[in-house]
């Protein structure tokens, strides 16, 4: 896995948890993710939401990938170059 591209957001929302960055992530080789969402929670910790689709999010994520490509996308959204995840 691998984030292709981030970037932060102008508008964090107005709500308890705010959209800090939008990213693309390379799942895998076959599996490309565009719109996802990087956000903060009120105790500092990240979390990743796929995109939305109407009021349905698209895709959801085991806790243990959920962890990865937030570690990768956090990385990224810090400002380091995010090494290739394995899944």
């Amino acid at each position: 896995m691998r984030i292709l591209s981030i970037v932060p957001t102008v508008d964090p929302g107005d709500g308890r948890f705010p959209c800090v960055a939008k990213f693309d992530a390379e799942i895998t080789a076959d599996i490309r993710m565009y719109g996802m969402r990087l956000l903060k929670s009120p105790d500092g910790r990240y979390l990743t939401y796929a995109p939305s689709a109407g009021a349905k999010r698209c895709a959801t994520f085991s806790p243990g990938f959920a962890e990865a490509i937030t570690a990768a996308a956090t990385a990224a959204f810090h400002g380091g170059r995010a090494a290739n995840v394995g899944i």
